[in-house]
């Protein structure tokens, strides 16, 4: 039985499964923006490639990801997000069968594209199709699921790579992904609600516009964090991606439904939100990539001690982010933010002062802080920007949902990445404090919306 149009979510019978596929999707999305991080060394090794040309098994996935989630999106207001979130799983299941099956780096790479293609195509709708699955009184509890299984699944990535490492080959990391996602697709195909069209043509200027801005954008970043000769050329692209993206904005600024949704930014409190929520990612992106070396080089800990310390932050999220969406339910979305940025940059503050002879326990209370402010958080900025768009530019809410959560932890792979070429010994209390900073910003943005009801 495939669910029709619901105007105000599906009914509860369906509901569990339609939201199932939509989590399932995202978890396998998510995962594989880092699980082969992990794996570069084996892959080098086994494919003969140099560690600067095996990087591109990670980059070619994040450059379509970024650069693609926007079009994406407007294009399921087109067509409908059920038939973008199939087309993106359909692909993104036979970019892991190739990924398995590809013998040579460039074939790898050429299937991680396939990859992102089809992970953007998840991730772009994956919260209109929340919307559309919740009633709007109920909608928090849907973003609050969303919310949780996106850090979980980002923070364990690691973790679950490095498990199948241990008893399988690299390849497996990707031929996990055929099973489940083929099940998906019968879930999504199912029970998946369809949506309001809003018809037209794609804006393909658009389209083009913002995939030459936020590729070029990952590009000039890329370039910048490897220092030396690569600055001046960093700048130069990132240079060309502001003009192109200056050049997008202008334009997208005169349509009635613009790809690039400055309609939506002009909404002060959904502005507000995604603004928090870039600065929260780079909180969460910086202290992800400073604090194993902060509890391996500054605190002396082995690698199975770090990855477990590490877990104690998602866990807490865990905990804390389905409590949150019920929450924005009773109380204002912009005060549970608030006071999820202000524990976040708390947790923060307690780990820069960490003493050199400090405990496993001690470390870990201070992660689960961290975590249960950054579950606060997200839940109630992801509902004010779902439940603040009109429902027929839900998708263009969602797609700029996951574009300010990739915009937001490669800033703060930047930031991490310069900090160590300035402070090589002994930043990591800097970047912890850098984290704290981006928190309270985080936290002034979300509470600048309680004036307006948010």
């Amino acid at each position: 039985m495939q669910s029709g149009i619901h105007k105000d979510g599906l009914p509860a019978g369906l509901r569990f499964w339609g939201m199932l596929a939509i989590l399932l999707g995202t978890i396998m999305a998510v995962l594989d923006a880092s699980v082969a991080n992990i794996a570069l060394p084996t892959i080098a090794r086994e494919l003969k490639a140099t560690p600067a040309e095996a990087v591109w098994v990670v980059n070619a996935y994040q450059l379509v990801l970024v650069a693609t989630i926007l079009p994406l999106a407007s294009l399921g207001e087109k067509i409908g997000y059920r038939r973008v979130y199939g087309a993106g799983l359909g692909l993104f299941v036979a970019g892991s069968l190739f990924c398995a099956l590809s013998g040579s780096l460039p074939l790898l790479v050429a299937a991680r594209l396939v990859q992102g293609l089809g992970a953007a195509g998840l991730m772009s709708v994956s919260g209109a199709l929340v919307r559309h699955v919740w009633p709007l009184a109920l909608l928090g509890r849907g973003v609050g699921l969303l919310a949780l299984v996106v850090s979980l699944a980002a923070a364990v990535g690691p973790s679950v790579a490095a498990s199948v490492l241990a008893i399988a080959n690299w390849e497996w990391l990707f031929a996990v992904n055929v099973p489940i996602g083929l099940a998906n697709l019968w879930l999504a195909r199912r029970f998946l609600p369809l949506s309001e069209l809003s018809g037209g043509p794609l804006d393909r200027i658009g389209a083009v516009s913002n995939m030459l801005c936020f590729g070029l954008f990952f590009v000039g970043i890329d370039m910048l964090t490897h220092g030396g000769g690569a600055l001046w050329t960093g700048g130069l692209v990132l240079a060309v991606a502001i003009g192109v993206g200056a050049f997008g904005i202008r334009r997208a600024a005169r349509l009635e439904r613009p790809l690039m949704p400055v309609d939506l930014m002009r909404i002060p409190v959904f502005a507000l939100s995604i603004c928090a929520s870039i600065c929260a990612f780079g909180a969460y992106a910086l202290a992800f990539l400073a604090l194993p070396f902060r509890f391996e080089d500054g605190l002396h800990m082995g690698q199975v001690q770090t990855g477990l310390l590490m877990t104690a932050w998602p866990a807490a999220i865990a905990v804390i982010a389905p409590i949150a969406g019920r929450l924005t339910e009773r109380i204002a979305p912009a005060l549970l933010g608030g006071v999820g940025m202000g524990v976040l940059a708390a947790g923060f503050v307690l780990l820069a002062l960490l003493p050199a002879t400090a405990a496993p326990l001690a470390i870990a209370w201070r992660m689960m802080i961290c975590g249960a402010g950054f579950g606060l958080f997200q839940a109630p900025n992801n509902r004010v920007m779902l439940g603040t768009a009109p429902r027929n530019r839900a998708g263009a809410a969602g797609g700029m949902l996951a574009t300010a959560r990739l915009f937001g932890q490669t800033s703060g792979a930047t930031l991490a990445a310069i900090g160590f070429r300035v402070l090589p010994q002994g930043g990591e209390r800097i970047e912890m404090l850098a984290c704290a900073a981006l928190s309270v910003l985080a936290g002034l943005f979300s509470v600048g919306r309680f004036r307006r009801g948010k």
